[in-house]
C-alpha cells in the first residue's frame, strides 16, 4: 500500500506518463504482461535502466488523430475532440523531461518545453518549432519507405519510429541529457484516462472561453472530464502567455491528477485498474526497454511529494522566422545549464531577466530569423502537491 500512496502523489507531468504509472502498477499487482501494448525501439543505446539507478524519460503528447498503432479515429471522436481536420502532419504537442535522482530522498524534476521552441531539428533538417520534429522525420521516412515499396502498417509504423527517434534526438540535443525512456499518448487516450478517473480537479484565476479549444469554464476551482479536460490543456489562444500559460495548465493538470489519484483510491480499484490497462493498450506507446513492474520499482522510489515542475528558460514568445511564424526564442546555452543544473540536483534560482530590445523586425532572408538579444523569462515553478490556480 505504501508504494500505491507514493506512485500516486508522483505521478509524472504528462498524462501519458500518469497511465503508464497507474497501469504499471495494475501489472504488477495482477502479475499481468500484455503483449497489447505498442512499444519503440527509438530509444538508443537500449541500455536497461535498473531499479536504484536514476534515470531521465521524455514524455510526448501527440497530435494524432489515430490510436497508438496507426489505426484512424472516428469522425465522431475528432469532432467531440474539437482537434480540427487531420492535415497529414504529426505535431508533438507537450514534451516532458522526467529525472528521478539515484537517491531516494532527492527530488525528482518534470522539465517542460515550450512546442514553439524554435531549435535545431536532429538530422540536419534545419531551424524549427520542436514540435514539428516527429512529422519532419516521419514524412521524410514515408518517402524513402514508399520509394522502396512499403506499404500498409509497416509504412507507419516505421515512420513513426523515424519521428520518435528524431524527437528524441533533438531534444538531447537542445538539453544536453541523454534520454534513457519514452513514452507517448494521443488526444483519445488522454480523454479516456480522464473519463475512468472521473474527472481531475482544477483552478482557474479566471473563467475562459475559447472556440479554438472549445473550452468555456467560470473561474475557480472546478473538475474537468473528457473533451473539457483536453481543453483545458490545449489552450492557449485568449491566453496572454500563448504557449507558456500552456504550459502551466498542463503542470497545474498533473498536479490536479496526482489529487485525484489520491482521494479516490484509483490504483486500488481492480475496475479501474482493468480501464487504464484498457486505455494504455489502445494509446499509450513506451519504449521496449521500460519494463513496467521495473518503471513501478523505480516510481516507488520517489519520496511522497518530491516532483517539482520546471519550465525550460525561453526568450522572447514572439520571434518571427522565415517559414514557421511566430516561435519561442531558445538559448540553447542557457537551458543545458538549467536542465543540466535540476538533473545534477541543483535547484535553480530564478534566470536572470534581462531587458526587452525594442521592436523585433522581420527578417530580410529566409535564411535565418531575427536573431536580436531576447529576454529569458524565469519559468513559474509547480509542486506536484496540491491543485494550483492558472490563467
Amino acid at each position: 500500500m505504501h508504494v500505491l500512496r507514493v506512485v500516486a502523489r508522483t505521478a509524472v507531468a504528462l498524462v501519458s506518463a500518469a497511465t503508464l504509472v497507474a497501469t504499471g502498477v495494475g501489472w504488477s499487482l495482477q502479475r499481468q504482461v500484455t503483449a497489447a501494448i505498442v512499444t519503440s525501439n527509438a530509444v538508443a543505446p537500449a541500455v536497461p535502466v535498473q531499479p536504484g539507478q536514476a534515470f531521465t524519460a521524455l514524455l510526448v503528447g501527440l497530435d494524432a488523430r489515430t490510436d497508438a498503432s496507426g489505426n484512424p479515429l472516428p469522425t465522431a471522436t475528432l469532432d467531440a475532440l474539437h482537434v480540427g481536420p487531420d492535415d497529414g502532419q504529426l505535431h508533438t504537442d507537450t514534451m516532458i523531461l522526467l529525472h528521478v535522482p539515484a537517491d531516494p530522498g532527492a527530488p525528482a524534476v518534470a522539465i517542460s518545453i515550450p512546442r514553439d521552441s524554435y531549435v535545431p531539428i536532429a538530422g540536419d533538417r534545419g531551424t524549427h518549432k520542436i514540435n514539428s520534429a516527429y512529422g519532419r522525420a516521419f514524412d521524410d521516412q514515408q518517402k524513402t519507405l514508399t520509394a522502396q515499396g512499403v506499404t500498409g502498417a509497416a509504412l507507419d509504423q516505421q515512420s513513426r519510429e523515424a519521428g520518435r527517434a528524431a524527437t528524441i534526438a533533438t531534444v538531447e540535443a537542445l538539453t544536453g541529457v541523454q534520454i534513457d525512456h519514452y513514452a507517448e499518448i494521443n488526444f483519445a487516450g488522454f480523454v479516456d484516462l480522464t473519463a475512468t478517473l472521473g474527472g481531475v480537479p482544477v483552478c482557474l484565476n479566471q473563467a475562459v472561453s475559447d472556440s479554438y479549444s472549445g473550452i468555456d469554464l467560470p473561474a475557480g476551482p472546478q473538475t474537468v472530464n473528457g473533451t473539457t479536460a483536453l481543453a483545458f490543456v490545449r489552450q492557449r489562444h485568449g491566453l496572454d502567455g500563448g504557449d507558456l500559460d500552456r504550459v502551466a495548465r498542463q503542470q497545474a493538470f498533473i498536479a490536479g491528477l496526482t489529487t485525484r489519484l489520491r482521494s479516490t483510491g484509483a490504483l486500488t480499484d481492480p475496475a479501474k485498474l482493468a480501464q487504464l490497462v484498457d486505455v494504455a493498450s489502445r494509446y499509450v506507446v513506451i519504449d521496449s526497454g521500460w519494463d513496467l513492474d521495473q518503471a513501478v520499482a523505480q516510481m516507488a522510489r520517489l519520496a511522497g511529494d518530491n516532483l517539482t515542475f520546471y519550465t525550460i528558460p525561453t526568450g522572447r514568445p514572439d520571434l518571427r522566422t522565415p517559414y514557421d511564424g511566430v516561435a519561442v526564442q531558445i538559448d540553447k546555452a542557457a537551458v543545458q545549464e538549467f536542465v543540466g543544473g535540476l538533473v545534477s540536483g541543483v535547484v535553480p534560482t530564478a534566470p536572470p531577466v534581462q531587458i526587452e530590445p525594442a521592436g523585433n523586425p522581420a527578417p530580410t532572408s529566409a535564411a535565418a530569423p531575427t536573431t536580436t538579444a531576447a529576454p529569458t523569462t524565469a519559468p513559474r515553478v509547480i509542486s506536484a502537491d496540491g491543485v494550483p490556480c492558472v490563467n
